[in-house]
């Protein structure tokens, strides 16, 4: 069984809305909602877990997913207190025991294809652990805490990480369960992986793969949209 996990668990303060930012509407439509109907029309995914906060249920249920029609089971699970790690294990753990495949994915990441998803969960199949992300493509500096630059990084084999990630359900639950006991919060799911001397392999995914989290990206998003551009 494939689990994806959607994860919008955040407080979403950076957008300075009224409403948590996966609520927002791009163009008439949620923020969420769109990043769901992605999901659903995968035809690798079994099982969607939505992690959201517990206090959202109801308002999810009426305003998101009410007007969507899934074919694909889903399942609400609440989010964590503080961080979206804590989301995410929520959400891991709200998981079909059966699951072989979990698929971790940024409920503000609404312009993933669900061919980009397959993708991502074939190469977990292979490898047992997969994300997608795009090679960098600005020149990187480094510096100290004052922003003097140190030195120029060869961007080479630099990556900017998106979602999803996907990997063996047993693999990232050990993972979290390590981070867990041991009191390490990671940046995404991947670093919890490897911190477990495990491979996890990447691939190209879209420069449209957009996080959004401030009101540039909000803007950014409508005129992907209007321009049709979500999808590439």
């Amino acid at each position: 069984m494939i689990s994806a996990v959607i994860v919008a668990g955040g407080s979403g303060l950076r957008m300075g809305a009224s409403v948590r930012k996966q609520y927002l509407e791009v163009l008439g439509r949620p923020i969420l909602a769109r990043t769901i109907e992605v999901f659903d029309q995968c035809p690798d995914v079994d099982r969607i877990i939505l992690v959201v906060p517990q206090e959202d249920f109801d308002l999810c249920r009426e305003q998101v997913l009410a007007p969507l029609t899934l074919a694909t089971p889903l399942d609400l699970a609440p989010g964590g207190i503080r961080l979206r790690q804590e989301s995410v294990y929520n959400g891991l753990r709200a998981c079909d025991p059966q699951t072989t495949i979990a698929a971790i994915h940024d409920g503000v990441r609404p312009f993933v294809t669900a061919e980009a998803v397959s993708r991502c969960i074939h190469g977990a199949e292979e490898s047992g652990a997969c994300m997608l992300g795009v090679p960098a493509f600005d020149t990187l500096k480094l510096t100290d805490e004052k922003g003097r630059i140190l030195k120029t990084v060869d961007r080479a084999n630099m990556w900017l990480a998106q979602t999803p990630q996907a990997f063996s359900y047993p693999l990232i639950m050990e993972a979290h369960e390590k981070a867990l006991a041991e009191g390490f919060e990671g940046t995404d799911d991947a670093s919890l992986v490897e911190r477990l001397g495990k491979t996890v392999h990447i691939i190209e995914g879209g420069r449209n793969n957009i996080k959004i989290t401030t009101p540039e990206d909000l803007a950014l998003a409508q005129a992907l949209l209007k321009a049709d551009l979500g999808r590439l």
